[in-house]
């Protein structure tokens, strides 16, 4: 008999909100945070939108100013919400309470688990300077590079300083793991950290996470791609064009039933199961089919040991560009029939958060799943007949129970599902 691994806290934020609460409100009122960029001067780029942090202050996320000399504005997102999710499930607080010899074993059982992007281009931006003032002279170049680079470089481009100071900070010194894998790292971080629970490897974990992909660089190169729309994202609309980029993290405390119920944790939800597929095909290859996200979601209903039709709503994607809606579309399709259950998406109000997407999304959705409800997308204007018969709507919908699947994508033909239920109050 498996461990059950139930939802004990959760933390967010994105331009939407800095709380599952606020960020809740805001897609239930149909408020989006895309808006022009203000990190820099994009007035006059193709693509000027994005959801950034509105008021972007770093002590309002980490006080600890020297901290910030050795982490990037990612990181600060997954700290934060890291530590919200921890505040919210009480950890600490049923930690205080244990006698001095329980505090080791409680530590020691407590795992962290960090999904971060890997297309940071912001660390390469403090050579631009310099490499500019060598015009192609490598060995001029490399006399200089010391007194021109922050010595703090090496140390601010980790991709694990999530995972590293959540532990250090919160004394968690339990399994561990940092996921670096695009959009998909989020929903890794959160099915690797259920997994170890399962095999027994921690009693808790908190998984996170976060990105903040909103610069020159990456929304050049995704325009040049095709990828980014130019005024909203309006998943499987017909006129869709693409997507826009988010910033932020999305955080989950799981722990076992009985570990909860010992403390007598209040909960949010439980995680059933999940699973991942790659189509392996190309970089920017999707195939029309679906085939990687059917097979993803029909691991994702055997770990569970549930059917089809147990899922009451489904969390898309639902990025806005052509090919991966109309591919999700053909693998929601491909698992359910001709009667899916209701679907919402959230990436036209929050963005494309990239490797936090999915972790966000987790959360929403178990706010979803536990209230009945399932938001509706008001980008939407006319649903692509190649994406019928999805049950998506620009108004609200009824869920037609409490399972939740959540799905994520990536390059490469990642594909993520993950299945929870949402539920408030005591260890059921």
């Amino acid at each position: 008999m498996r461990p059950r691994i139930l939802v004990t806290g959760a933390g967010a934020v994105c331009g939407a909100g800095k709380s599952p609460a606020e960020v809740w409100e805001a897609v239930a009122a149909g408020r989006t945070a895309v808006a022009p960029i203000r990190q820099w001067d994009a007035s006059t780029w193709p693509t000027p939108l994005a959801a950034e942090i509105p008021d972007f202050d770093p002590r309002a996320l980490v006080e600890d100013r020297k901290l910030h000399k050795l982490i990037r504005r990612t990181d600060l997102f997954g700290l934060y919400a890291a530590g919200r999710a921890i505040a919210d499930a009480g950890l600490l607080a049923t930690r205080e309470r244990l006698e001095p010899a329980a505090v080791e074993a409680f530590n020691d059982r407590c795992g962290v688990y960090a999904g971060s992007g890997g297309g940071n281009y912001q660390n390469q931006y403090e050579f631009f300077p310099l490499l500019s003032t060598a015009k192609g002279d490598l060995a001029a170049f490399g006399r200089e590079l010391s007194a021109t680079i922050n010595p703090m470089f090496l140390l601010r481009s980790l991709p694990n300083n999530v995972l590293c100071h959540v532990g250090i900070r919160y004394g968690l010194k339990g399994p561990n793991a940092c996921v670096t894998n695009h959009a998909v790292g989020g929903a890794l971080a959160l099915l690797e950290a259920a997994m170890a629970l399962r095999a027994g490897e921690a009693d808790r974990a908190v998984a996170v996470g976060h990105d903040s992909p909103i610069e020159p660089e990456a929304v050049l190169y995704y325009h040049r791609l095709g990828l980014l729309s130019r005024e909203a994202v309006r998943p499987f609309d017909l006129d869709r064009d693409g997507t826009l980029f988010g910033e932020g993290a999305g955080a989950l405390v799981f722990e076992t039933a009985e570990a909860a119920a010992a403390r007598g944790a209040s909960v949010l939800g439980e995680f059933l199961g999940g699973g991942s597929a790659s189509e392996g095909e190309a970089l920017l290859a999707l195939r029309e089919d679906g085939d990687g996200l059917a097979r993803a979601i029909a691991l994702a209903l055997e770990d569970a040991g549930l059917d089809r039709s147990a899922v009451g709503l489904i969390v898309a994607h639902g990025n806005g560009t052509q090919a991966s809606d109309a591919s999700e579309a053909a693998a929601i399709r491909q698992v359910f029939g001709g009667d899916p259950p209701p679907v919402t998406a959230f990436k036209w109000a929050v963005g494309h958060l990239m490797a936090a997407s999915a972790a966000l999304e987790a959360v929403l959705g178990l706010l979803a799943a536990a209230r009945g409800a399932v938001p509706g997308v008001p980008t939407l204007r006319r649903l692509d007949p190649a994406c019928a018969p999805l049950a998506v709507s620009s108004a609200p919908q009824e869920a037609r129970g409490d399972v939740v699947l959540v799905l994520s994508r990536g390059f490469a033909g990642l594909n993520v599902a993950l299945l929870f239920r949402g539920q408030a109050g005591p260890v059921a």
